[in-house]
């Protein structure tokens, strides 16, 4: 109820001041688990895909957003969940697989869920190489993906930037993609090639350059190195 009400409100005021372009609604399907994979340019990307999707869509969020405490950390928790935010602990490994754990709960409601396979948000404005999970996501729970490319929200909300500014945004939604084809989620060859599959349509919708590799800050130390190429597929 939460999570409506918000829209219903939201909705509105984010059309008003920057005006959201949106193409292929059409392509998200009305009910059913889906999969919206979008490239990811702004901490604001989250909120415009579940403003303009023509349903719910939950996706996930940093706990520090619902931990707050006073009224600041109360407006926080009501915002956040009543744009579909779900709380997770963010971060590698465990944690990683943790959160996809989340998602596919998610989905196994019949829920819409937004994931972003780059993992973080592009500084550059490049798309970089999509981490497996979404894959993983996907063929575990037998969902069709819906590819979304997203072009101009780092305008609207440059990182680092708390503020909104005047910026044209464009969102388009791309024609669900059924992965069953690559193979089953336990190969790792089929969650790469199934993930390349993504992450091509998201680059056709975004106009975005290819950078050719993940985006992720550079190896802390020699062991982190070595473990990056013993283990080179990214959740």
């Amino acid at each position: 109820m939460l999570a409506s009400a918000a829209r219903r409100i939201a909705g509105p005021l984010a059309k008003a001041g920057f005006r959201p372009k949106v193409e292929g609604k059409r392509n998200v399907p009305k009910r059913g688990a889906v999969i919206l994979a979008s490239n990811h340019l702004s901490f604001i990307d989250s909120v415009v895909i579940t403003l303009v999707a023509p349903r719910m869509v939950s996706f996930l969020a940093k706990s520090d957003y619902f931990t707050g405490t006073g009224v600041k950390g109360w407006l926080s928790r009501v915002f956040f969940s009543g744009v579909g935010a779900v709380p997770v602990e963010r971060g590698a490994g465990a944690a990683a697989q943790q959160a996809l754990d989340a998602g596919l709960a998610i989905l196994e409601k019949g829920d819409a869920f937004a994931i972003y396979p780059e993992g973080t948000r592009s500084l550059d404005g490049k798309l970089y190489k999509g981490r497996t999970g979404v894959a993983w996501l996907a063929l575990t729970a037998g969902v069709p993906v819906v590819p979304v490319g997203i072009v101009g929200t780092d305008e609207l909300q440059p990182v680092g930037s708390n503020r909104i500014h005047r910026a044209k945004v464009t969102v388009r939604f791309g024609k669900p993609l059924d992965l069953a084809h690559f193979g089953p989620a336990t190969s790792g060859r089929a969650r790469r090639q199934a993930t390349d599959a993504i992450m091509a349509e998201i680059q056709k919708l975004s106009g975005q350059e290819l950078a050719g590799r993940y985006n992720e800050s550079p190896a802390a130390n020699v062991v982190e190195r070595v473990k990056r190429v013993l283990h080179p597929e990214r959740l």
